[in-house]
């Protein structure tokens, strides 16, 4: 297999690309957005460019993926960052082209509807980071949270090992992005409780892939962006996470069976669930239910664990998807799991 290669990271004064690959919410909410932006400016020392689609909605897939283009092609712009995810950006992929994006190699920064960007940057041999938004994670009320703050800090600015930490305390329940108010103080947050370690301990080092699982199930239905190749992922890390949707139980189990039956899941040696988001707006829901909800999903991914990968080492809850604050973890880099030592490293 070829060795992936890790694009060049910004350095403080340079020019990166914020780009709306699936939904260009950032013209019908733009508090968030703005924000995000100076703190982009701010607190990173980065001079944010936007493109023609990253505030208007109802852009074309072919219009999207021009914009991509642009900013990878563009030898002044040093990274690029998702606005924030969506839900079709699987339409974009096919106008995309990979030679043109395999010449330019950026560092790309975003998460959900996003995987199906990362899973075409994998395939093209070129490391991403799953996680970060300029709405979300850099337009966070209050202040950025400072697990997020420093993991995105070093992803963008540093080469090397970097030890994930489980947050102490953690948000999901959103406030309304349209009222000022909603950005005068920080979220509430509750409890932590750490990470949970499920299966043998052992120690696992190999690459990332995967994303949110919603996504992942676009790709497998399409046929797109999975390799047909699984010996690719052999002894990789899975990364997986469920969006404010908030998937059911039993869809998420048919998926996971969905990917044991097409043999992915025995390819990986382990796997790092995400925490799962609980709240939504059309579901809110009380803390019984919300945990409730938590550890039924668990219990369906070790179902079909136990049917399809039983030898396959998972940690539940990491700080890697909707919820808040979150790890930025390199999509196709290089993770290590030590289970004796109930440690995650990754190499930025």
């Amino acid at each position: 297999m070829t060795q992936p290669v890790h694009p060049p990271k910004p350095r403080p004064g340079d020019r990166i690309a914020v780009l709306s690959p699936s939904s260009a919410l950032p013209g019908l909410l733009p508090l968030p957005f703005e924000l995000g932006l100076a703190r982009l400016r701010d607190d990173f020392g980065l001079v944010p460019v936007e493109y023609p689609t990253t505030r208007r909605m109802g852009s074309s897939p072919r219009e999207r993926a021009h914009d991509i283009h642009a900013a990878f092609a563009d030898p002044g712009i040093t990274a690029v960052v998702a606005s924030i995810g969506g839900d079709d950006q699987i339409t974009v992929l096919p106008h995309l082209d990979r030679e043109l994006i395999r010449a330019n190699p950026k560092p790309f920064f975003g998460y959900s509807d996003n995987t199906a960007l990362h899973c075409y940057l994998w395939n093209t041999g070129i490391v991403s980071y799953h996680g970060g938004s300029v709405m979300v994670e850099l337009g966070r009320p209050g202040a950025m949270a400072p697990l997020t703050a420093d993991s995105m800090r070093a992803a963008l600015f540093t080469s090397g090992p970097y030890e994930l930490r489980a947050a102490d305390r953690f948000r999901v329940v959103d406030r309304d992005w349209a009222d000022p108010a909603t950005f005068e103080a920080e979220p509430e947050t509750d409890p932590g409780g750490g990470w949970l370690w499920h299966g043998p301990e052992r120690v696992v080092e190999g690459r990332s892939w995967g994303g949110s699982l919603e996504v992942l199930a676009g790709l497998l239905m399409a046929d797109r962006e999975i390799s047909s190749d699984l010996s690719a992922y052999d002894g990789g890390v899975l990364l997986l996470e469920t969006s404010e949707e908030l998937p059911s139980a039993e869809e998420v189990f048919r998926i996971l069976r969905a990917m044991g039956e097409r043999g992915l899941l025995e390819r990986f040696d382990a796997l790092l669930m995400g925490r799962a988001k609980t709240w939504s707006f059309e579901r809110p829901g009380d803390h019984e239910e919300r945990a409730r909800y938590a550890r039924d999903q668990r219990e369906a991914v070790l179902r079909a664990l136990a049917a399809y990968a039983p030898d396959l080492m998972a940690v539940f809850d990491v700080d890697l998807g909707h919820t808040d604050p979150q790890l930025i973890v390199p999509y196709g880099g290089l993770v290590r799991v030590d289970g004796p030592a109930g440690r995650i490293t990754v190499t930025y």
